[in-house]
């Protein structure tokens, strides 16, 4: 039981990292988050037989690691925990393209396989950053940079207590599990029947806890306003970050680097 619990609540781990205080940590949010999501554009937008052009855009996700001081085993194991659902997308990409598009030697390689690699690739890249972003700012500075950039109040605010909504009914569902546990005896209380009752009482308990949090967060002054300890200002600091980073994403964009920097070494050996 002990290890479940572990594994759910793990989700609020990525807020725990974002508590830190690095140079990546002390931007501001609407700086990490515009640059964020120029970067997934550009990732995504690739051709789909697209590998080696990919490669450059790695420098980002491993230089925020780096200042920000993530654990990179910890993001390796949260995208693993998701990989695969890109797995299964990209799977059948071989039996449905069979167009040899490279060949190495004796080897003969077809569109789907690279196609399929350049799946796992776009899917590393837009998923890590999408981590770093949150461990590096936390979901509620997510929301409050998106409030900033003009999106509506009520979807931020919205997008933020569905976070929360979702430790309240993992904890309320954690319990059901740890009660059904010690009043059942070898496969009794395994049946359907109880499992439906089981999902009846999870959202009637989760809706009450809800609602007494809610009220917990009126007393407290909520007003629906999204606010943050740390100052949210846009300073030189983060012009240069989003201004300099984003004309790397374009120039990676459409320049294949490792091509053009491979080209130049053939010219040079010649």
């Amino acid at each position: 039981m002990a290890k479940i619990e572990s594994a759910f609540f793990d989700i609020g781990s990525l807020d725990a990292l974002a508590a830190r205080d690095t140079p990546i940590h002390r931007l501001d949010s609407r700086a990490k988050l515009l640059t964020t999501l120029i970067f997934i554009v550009a990732v995504a937008s690739s051709g789909k037989y697209e590998i080696s052009g990919l490669l450059p855009f790695f420098l980002y996700p491993v230089s925020l690691i780096a200042l920000g001081d993530i654990p990179i085993g910890y993001l390796a194991k949260k995208l693993l925990l998701v990989a695969p659902f890109a797995f299964f997308i990209g799977i059948f990409n071989p039996l449905l393209d069979r167009e040899i598009l490279v060949t190495l030697g004796p080897l003969a390689i077809a569109g789907g396989w690279i196609s399929f690699a350049s799946i796992l690739l776009r899917f590393t890249l837009t998923i890590g950053a999408a981590l770093i972003l949150i461990a590096t700012t936390s979901f509620p500075g997510v929301c409050m940079a998106l409030e900033k950039l003009g999106a509506p109040k009520v979807f931020a605010v919205q997008l933020l207590l569905l976070y929360r909504y979702l430790f309240v009914l993992v904890d309320e569902g954690v319990r059901l599990v740890r009660a059904r546990a010690l009043r059942s005896f070898g496969r009794r209380g395994r049946g359907m029947t109880v499992f439906g009752h089981l999902a009846g009482q999870l959202l009637l308990r989760s809706l009450d806890r809800a609602r007494r949090i809610h009220l917990a967060m009126l007393c407290r002054g909520f007003t629906g306003e999204i606010r943050m300890l740390r100052p949210s200002r846009i300073g030189p600091r983060e012009i240069v970050f989003t201004l300099g980073w984003s004309a790397a994403f374009i120039l990676m964009r459409f320049t294949n680097l490792p091509r053009l920097l491979g080209g130049l070494l053939t010219e040079l050996a010649r």
